[in-house]
């Protein structure tokens, strides 16, 4: 198959182009580079360099014979998006329109999606699973809820199959370092660790210690970007066989705070890391997992490279090389 990788050069994106080119598929990576890096480029790739909202460039690279596409271009900072709606209705809501309506136009009809964790808001209860209601508490988890309520449409309509991917917390490297570029800005804990680690800044804050967990900091489900992967690789391949559309979670179903991931680096560095505690954020949940039962109940998905060892060790090795 032809897969055509939207976002293929950013830190998710890079991981997923690596996992089709081993299974053997024929990747083009579309890609304007405001968040992708060319290091995580691969020479078995074809690279296109575009905008998701230049809908004549979309549609020349979905004229060149393209089976499926899997969507990662999505702007993702929850502050950003409160701060510039405007910013994230144009990339995220438009600029994936355009997508479908260029996949529409050339007969494209499989699509992965990634969506986010960040559609359903405050828990209701725990672990999470697709059946939860959903009301995000950002504008950046409403973009991502309102593209997944236009593809049943596109689905109807226009005949595009899809997987809409929702993924918990991503962390992690290729265990081979093949995939070295670092997130530019992060907003995640574990980059802002190892920055902390490497002394790219000197401290961080840890938002809240009073809550109701182990350590009294937030607990999230951290899934290795590998496992996201593979979860994408299987998706395509479900969808090759004409099955029905799905939307799925993507988690491990058990929970690290924010302590203990601060805690496991301290030990694989062999030194304390400079932090202190800040008042709780405004929508923060105390305690947040999944349940992934649907994806691996449907073709057999399961994390197995999640563990928190692992995370530390992959993230650091990159961090370390650069």
């Amino acid at each position: 198959m032809h897969i055509l990788v939207i976002g293929g050069a950013g830190y998710i994106g890079s991981h997923v182009v690596k996992a089709l080119l081993d299974d053997g598929m024929q990747v083009s990576v579309f890609d304007n580079m405001s968040t992708g890096q060319e290091i995580n480029l691969f020479d078995k790739a074809k690279f296109i360099k575009g905008d998701i909202l230049d809908i004549h460039a979309l549609e020349k690279v979905m004229s060149s014979g393209v089976d499926a596409v899997v969507h990662l271009a999505a702007k993702k900072s929850v502050a950003e998006s409160i701060k510039y709606p405007e910013i994230y209705s144009t990339n995220n809501i438009t600029g994936t329109l355009n997508i479908l309506n260029a996949m529409a136009k050339f007969g494209v009809k499989n699509f992965v999606f990634s969506s986010s964790a960040a559609v359903y808001g405050m828990p209701e209860y725990t672990p999470l699973d697709e059946l939860h209601p959903t009301n995000p508490i950002n504008y950046y988890g409403y973009t991502k809820l309102a593209i997944e309520q236009f593809l049943p449409w596109y689905e109807s309509l226009k005949g595009i199959k899809f997987v809409a991917l929702r993924y918990f917390n991503a962390v992690g490297y290729d265990a081979t370092l093949a995939v070295k570029g670092l997130e530019k800005n992060p907003q995640n804990l574990l980059p802002i660790v190892m920055e902390v680690a490497t002394g790219a800044r000197k401290s961080m804050s840890i938002f809240g210690n009073d809550y109701d967990t182990v350590d009294g900091t937030c607990v999230r489900d951290y899934i290795h970007v590998t496992d996201l992967a593979s979860a994408h690789l299987k998706s395509l391949k479900y969808l090759a066989q004409g099955r029905d559309s799905q939307i799925l979670n993507l988690g491990v179903g058990r929970g690290i705070s924010v302590l203990e991931m601060v805690q496991a680096l301290e030990k694989v560095i062999g030194k304390k890391l400079n932090y202190d505690f800040a008042p709780r954020r405004a929508g923060d949940p105390g305690f947040l997992i999944a349940s992934s039962e649907r994806a691996e109940s449907l073709f057999g998905w399961k994390a197995m490279h999640s563990d928190l060892e692992n995370i530390i060790r992959t993230t650091w090795n990159v961090y370390q090389a650069q």
